[in-house]
């Protein structure tokens, strides 16, 4: 997957940090997860020449001449490009971008591989719940649709540079500026951004990793909210964590946008679990698309399938993430013989929900990582229902809002 680039190792990704559930035997998931985990920032990189090649292509001189100081070899490589550390001409050091060389014709002849496209569906489908009965097509149409935005940098500035600039000066969630004259559709300079790896983050203090984790919460869930859109990669080797708690968030090639209207409907979904509102739940799946309106299971099968995956928000609080919750939010909401299976079989998603699903599961999988302790239900009762915060980060939170809406844009 690492050598191949490209579509295939983007799935590698979502399988690295996603607990297998049943789609792997108990006693090798480990092996596997160790494995994939090397696709996060560790892929096979690019020979040298063929960085500096690709940068003269995109800048017109070659990286001695643009810039004071360059390093020849990536300090990570993922499955799109690659990233070089450099200081500008002015002094500031930044982080390059630059793209593997015929990586996006590989991309796209994947893409219209239709073997390769059931093959990663299959392989999808295995941790994403609501795939059982979703058409092929139009996974394939939205998965084709995000990844071919990623192809292009000027798209991934447009993205970064909205969210750099929403953040700016926010206490705990940093989004590196980009540097537009140095960055070209294949080439992306930004702001060099410092912390520690996820491999790094691990091994640290737990107080240290909980305030990592409501950083992380707060930065999915918070955009989401008042900014309509968020970052739909959600894998650890897009984090660099800080030893005063906060965190830096990088590629932002995979942005998904909602309307005020879909956003509303997620929040009626969350507000009808949290009530334990059954009927409530059934309709807003039926709107939605996921279920059909006149057959399938019954409103108290659908609450009794779909909310375990809550239980981070409706347990006593605060509450700790671990990975066998996941897994076993996982194995229960895409067994088609667990207890949920009749809902499962009558499941449909809509194009609208795929990356919606990826981070969900992408984020639980990483707090559960972390081990993390959190007042989540606090966090959302904030973002949905307008109540104080109850952390001191959360106060924090607060005040930058406060203090960015009261600003004239």
């Amino acid at each position: 997957m690492g050598h191949s680039k490209g579509a295939m190792m983007k799935i590698g990704q979502i399988l690295s940090y996603v607990p297998f559930g049943t789609a792997v035997p108990a006693e090798n998931r480990a092996i596997y997860q160790a494995a994939m985990s090397r696709l996060q920032a560790d892929a096979p990189p690019m020979a040298p020449e063929l960085a500096a090649e690709v940068i003269e292509s995109e800048l017109g001189a070659p990286p001695g001449e643009l810039f004071s100081d360059f390093s020849a070899y990536p300090v990570a490589a993922a499955s799109i490009g690659q990233v070089h550390t450099a200081r500008l001409p002015g002094g500031q050091q930044v982080a390059i971008k630059v793209q593997y060389p015929g990586v996006a014709q590989a991309i796209k002849a994947d893409l219209r591989n239709t073997e390769l496209v059931a093959v990663m569906f299959q392989m999808l489908r295995s941790v994403v719940p609501g795939l059982t009965r979703a058409d092929p097509k139009t996974i394939a149409a939205e998965v084709s649709e995000r990844i071919s935005e990623e192809l292009d940098y000027r798209i991934e500035a447009a993205h970064q540079s909205f969210f750099a600039a929403a953040y700016a000066g926010h206490p705990f969630i940093h989004v590196p500026s980009v540097i537009g004259e140095y960055s070209t559709a294949r080439v992306l300079t930004q702001q060099l951004a410092v912390g520690l790896s996820w491999p790094e983050a691990v091994t640290a203090s737990q107080e240290l990793k909980d305030r990592w984790a409501e950083a992380l919460f707060r930065f999915v869930f918070g955009s989401m909210r008042r900014l309509l859109a968020w970052n739909a990669d959600p894998h650890p080797g897009n984090f660099l964590f800080r030893p005063d708690g906060s965190v830096s968030f990088l590629d932002f090639g995979c942005v998904k946008r909602h309307d005020k209207d879909d956003m509303a409907q997620v929040q009626r979904i969350v507000r009808a679990v949290l009530a334990e509102d059954a009927r409530a739940l059934r309709a807003e799946f039926v709107e939605a698309g996921v279920l059909d309106g006149t057959t399938g299971p019954a409103p108290e099968e659908i609450l009794a399938w779909y909310r375990p995956g809550f239980e981070m928000l409706t347990a006593s609080q605060p509450y700790t993430m671990t990975p066998g919750l996941v897994a076993r939010v996982i194995e229960n909401e895409v067994s088609l013989r667990g207890p949920g299976g009749r809902v499962v079989r009558s499941l449909r998603l809509p194009k609208d929900f795929v990356f919606m699903t990826r981070i969900d599961l992408g984020l639980w999988s990483v707090l559960a990582e972390l081990r993390a302790t959190g007042y989540w239900r606090s966090i959302m009762a904030e973002l949905d229902e307008g109540a104080d915060p109850v952390t001191a980060m959360g106060k924090a939170d607060a005040a930058f809002w406060a203090a960015r809406n009261a600003t004239p844009s």
